[in-house]
This record gives C-alpha cells, structure tokens and sequence, in this order.
C-alpha cells in the first residue's frame, strides 16, 4: 500500500508542477487568452490533482519515523506556494506567480535531497562489527526492534525469507522503498548477521 501512495504521489506532485509551469510561462509571456483557455481545460483536473497530492502526501508524512527539519520546511514552502500562486494568478501578478513557481521548484528540490540516504551511523565506541548497535542506529526506525514495525513501506525483517547474503545485498543496494544503506562490506554483513540470528523468526 504504501509504495501504491508513493507512486501515486510521486505522479500528482510532477503533474501539479507541470501545470503550474505552464500556467507561470504563459502569465509570463502577456498569453493572457491562451491562460484562460488553459485555466478552465484544467480546473477539474487539476482540482482532482491538487485533492491527491494532499491525501497521499499527508498518508507519506504518517508514514515517515522521523519528520526532519528539512521535511518542515519543505511543507512550508508547499503551503505557502498555493495561496500565492491562487493570488497571482487570479490578479495576473507574474511576479506573485514566478515566485510561487520558484517555491514549488525549490520543495521538489528539497524532496529529492532528503531522499539520498547518509552514510551509515556508527554509535560512538561501538565497534563497526557491531550488528545489533549498528541495526539500532541506522534500520530500527523503520523496522523496529523486532523487525515488525513496518514504517515507511519497510518489510517485516522478522518473517523475510530471504538469506543473509540477501539482507546484505539489501542494505547494500536498496530494494523497492528502502533506498541503499552506505555501509562498508564489514557493517553490512554485522547488521545482516545481527537480522539473521536476532530478529529473523522472532
């Protein structure tokens, strides 16, 4: 389900910004006529995309373990493009909607930094061979103690079936919603042995 809102979020939020792209080019370009034209042949549609982008982003955000500060100001931007861009539309003040495009272009930017994962946390005087501090750190989020939590789309580590060579890979190279884990070869086969032998079957 959640790789479904995710999809489907991921399709709203690059319609909703294509529409706006357009609608900004044409208030830009003194197209006034072309814009109204444009305006009513998307109103249902994108009344409809607008509706989905708030569903499935607000379902994401239930989803996320950890909501940072990058997130808040993402959000920020996002709320804060809408009215501006309703004012600046309806008033045809191309500064208004250039700036509103400016604030929609810098979320989505935001949106995909937040996406690269960091590199691995190693807890201070844990030793890098050390599974359960470094599954604590960097993997208990979302899976959760006992691998059963399930946030973010995460898969329940306690009844996977897959092998410890598997989870390696895994953690080395992301599958479906998790991203890849930059652990060296070392840390990722303690965390994989730590799953393997302390959470796998719990």
């Amino acid at each position: 389900m959640y790789k479904a809102f995710l999809h489907t979020h991921w399709l709203v939020v690059t319609l909703f910004f294509l529409i706006y792209v357009v609608k900004t080019v044409l208030l830009l370009s003194n197209r006034k006529d072309l814009l109204e034209k444009f305006t009513k042949v998307v109103k249902v549609p994108e009344m409809i995309v607008s509706a989905l982008f708030l569903i499935t982003g607000v379902y994401l955000l239930t989803q996320v373990p950890e909501i940072k500060p990058i997130m808040w100001v993402k959000i920020a931007l996002v709320l804060a493009s809408i009215p501006i861009a309703v004012i600046g539309f309806k008033k045809g003040n191309k500064i208004l909607a250039a700036l509103s495009l400016l604030m929609i272009t810098a979320s989505y930017g935001l949106a995909e930094m937040s996406r690269k994962q960091k590199a691995v946390v190693v807890p201070e005087g844990i030793a890098a061979a050390d599974g359960k501090a470094l599954y604590e750190a960097n993997c208990k989020l979302c899976h959760g103690d006992d691998g059963k939590l399930g946030m973010a789309g995460a898969a329940d580590v306690s009844k996977t079936v897959m092998d410890m060579a598997t989870i390696k890979q895994t953690i080395l190279q992301g599958k479906g919603a998790m991203n890849k884990i930059e652990m060296t070869d070392e840390q990722a086969t303690a965390v994989a042995a730590y799953v393997e032998s302390e959470v796998k079957g719990k």
